[in-house]
């Protein structure tokens, strides 16, 4: 297995190539409260995560702000603002026709009088109850600002792990997010392969594109189906073949894989023999991180699953120790107090 820099008490940077398999905070603590919200980052830092993960979507006037997608009624009240309820329209995203209101639409300023709210409040009814409308909508200099300000207040540096989101669809709008990020993270000080930031992409050609302009480290993303938006007849299948591994350690020095991808499941839900991924990643050299791991017997391998709803917690801890054991070198988790525990010691 490839290893990755151990945790000491002095406490180095998170990087690519630590002695156990890294916890990455999933949009935060997400399980535990809302999105993609200081709040959610706090969580997960004090909960042992070795990065934060916020993606990012831009403003109208170019400020990048962390949501999972750039539509955002699922994630905020925006609904209930009436003063913005002729900015609803529909929308093709990646060849997706989605309905709804897009932070393209609004300035930084609108997007700061919205609040954020727990995405999905029928699995995660106390997280939606307790925290729904508390907090704002961070910007990526805030996020910058904040876990620099844990990181002091911790004595632990705490590694992020943006994702540019929909990256060709907002290069034709003019917001390109590429080198935006890159001058912000070299504002904050990273600049270094060796400093803990990962950048993030499910397209291919705007890493590539970053694989010329920084020398921070990349993850090509890659899920059970479909293929990058930006690269049409390409499909994830064939990225994560050996030959395609090899092509993405050209300009990467990672794979992020999502869990069907390393084991599948049958058509009931439990899971199958793991596939050769990690090995043929291993292989080309590449680092490879898992997505995405929850708690709820909803996401869980049937064999998993206890208790009859499907909001109910299974076996996490036997999922996190199947991938660990695999040889995986890092994995995403909304529960990363979870994860953590289920280190292998």
């Amino acid at each position: 297995m490839i290893t990755l820099a151990l945790l000491l008490a002095a406490t180095p940077a998170p990087t690519l190539t630590h002695e156990r398999p890294v916890v990455i905070a999933h949009r935060g603590a997400s399980g535990e409260r809302p999105e993609h919200t200081l709040e959610a980052y706090r969580v997960a830092i004090s909960e042992g995560a070795d990065f934060i993960e916020p993606d990012l979507v831009m403003t109208k006037d170019g400020h990048m702000v962390a949501r999972h997608e750039n539509e955002i009624s699922g994630t905020t009240d925006v609904a209930s603002h009436l003063e913005f309820a002729a900015r609803k329209t529909t929308k093709t995203i990646d060849g997706h026709p989605i309905t709804g209101w897009f932070t393209e639409d609004f300035t930084l300023a609108e997007i700061k009088t919205l609040r954020a709210r727990a995405r999905m409040p029928q699995l995660r009814p106390a997280n939606a109850a307790a925290y729904d409308g508390k907090f704002e909508i961070p910007t990526l200099d805030e996020i910058l600002a904040f876990v620099a300000a844990q990181d002091k207040a911790t004595g632990r540096r705490v590694g992020i792990y943006p994702e540019i989101k929909h990256g060709t669809y907002f290069q034709s709008l003019h917001l390109a997010m590429e080198r935006p990020l890159i001058a912000a993270l070299a504002k904050a000080g990273y600049t270094k392969r060796t400093d803990p930031i990962i950048i993030q992409s499910f397209e291919v050609n705007n890493l590539k594109a970053l694989h010329g302009m920084t020398k921070l480290k990349l993850v090509q993303l890659v899920a059970s189906a479909e293929g990058p938006p930006d690269v049409p007849g390409l499909t994830y299948a064939q990225m994560v073949t050996p030959a395609g591994l090899k092509t993405i350690a050209t300009y990467a020095q990672a794979v992020g894989a999502e869990k069907p991808l390393i084991v599948p499941r049958d058509a009931e839900g439990r899971s199958l023999p793991p596939t050769t991924l990690i090995a043929d990643a291993h292989a080309a050299g590449l680092i490879v991180h898992a997505w995405t791991f929850r708690s709820e017997n909803y996401f869980l391998p049937l064999e998993l699953r206890k208790g009859a709803s499907p909001a109910d917690h299974g076996d996490a801890a036997a999922e996190y120790k199947m991938f660990y054991d695999l040889g995986v070198d890092g994995l995403f988790s909304e529960f990363p107090a979870e994860a953590v525990a289920a280190l292998p010691r």
